[in-house]
């Protein structure tokens, strides 16, 4: 199980692959219980100064595995195993957390993006919320994190829509920090990353990072529970089925109305 993260250190900088490149790194419960204790470990490790995300083979991660989906949609719905809750994940490593997005980042991809400190893309990498279309709400926090990055009207674009949009475009409107040629997007964020490790005072990065976490704006902590609970919710939505099976069938879905 260990393989579905693989975890390297370079030049104080650790490299945490998600390693399922045949489902485009999709988040599985599995996968999710490593990634947490690939943070625990590199946040624990003195000679640790930068931790850098990125994907094996063609994505970053394409959001939830559809077996996953399909598995709650039929009533077996499953909480994360491991006991830390989505947004004290990233966030809460004491180091800045860089996302090297070499492919598609969809859904909880996207948000386990968004909850990196800083983030490149390769040009072309294809980026969507995909939550409405699949019955869903904006999940784990992503509500309260995208306003912050690109704005309301960007955010409710996102969301609402459910649209794939490209890295170039994700650049101007914010979301990435930088786009970069697929072939050179590990290289230099590395670069990036060991330059942090080398010149800049761990201790400063750990006080910055609480800083604009923390302090600057309302509660995530209360967002993500409201969040939560709006999800469990939706899970028992019809909604909810439709989407998923909408995507299996490769059709478009047939959603129910709302009359308020």
């Amino acid at each position: 199980m260990s393989d579905l993260v693989l975890y390297d250190v370079r030049d104080g900088v650790a490299v945490l692959t998600l390693n399922r490149p045949d489902r485009l790194n999709a988040w599985s419960l599995d996968m999710e219980a490593v990634y947490a204790e690939c943070l625990d470990r590199a946040a624990a490790d003195p000679d640790v100064r930068v931790v850098v995300v990125t994907g094996a083979g063609r994505g970053f991660c394409a959001g939830a595995d559809m077996d996953l989906l399909q598995g709650i949609g039929g009533g077996n719905a499953s909480q994360p195993r491991h006991e830390k809750a989505h947004y004290e994940f990233e966030p809460a490593v004491p180091k800045p957390v860089i996302a090297a997005i070499n492919g598609a980042c969809a859904g909880l991809g996207l948000v386990h993006a968004l909850l990196c400190d800083i983030r490149f893309a390769a040009a072309g990498a294809k980026f969507t919320t995909a939550f409405v279309r699949r019955g869903l709400i904006a999940e784990h926090g992503s509500g309260w994190l995208l306003p912050r990055v690109v704005g309301l009207s960007r955010s409710l674009d996102i969301l609402m829509s459910g649209r794939v949009f490209l890295a170039e475009e994700a650049e101007r409107m914010g979301l990435v920090d930088r786009v970069v040629a697929p072939e050179a997007l590990l290289d230099e964020t590395l670069a990036y990353a060991r330059e942090m490790a080398t010149w800049c005072s761990p201790a400063s990065m750990r006080e910055i990072k609480t800083q604009l976490w923390h302090q600057a704006w309302g509660s995530l902590e209360d967002n993500v529970h409201d969040a939560n609970q709006r999800m469990v919710a939706s899970f028992g939505r019809p909604d909810f089925k439709e989407g998923v099976q909408s995507y299996l069938e490769k059709r478009e879905p047939r959603f129910t109305g709302v009359t308020e």
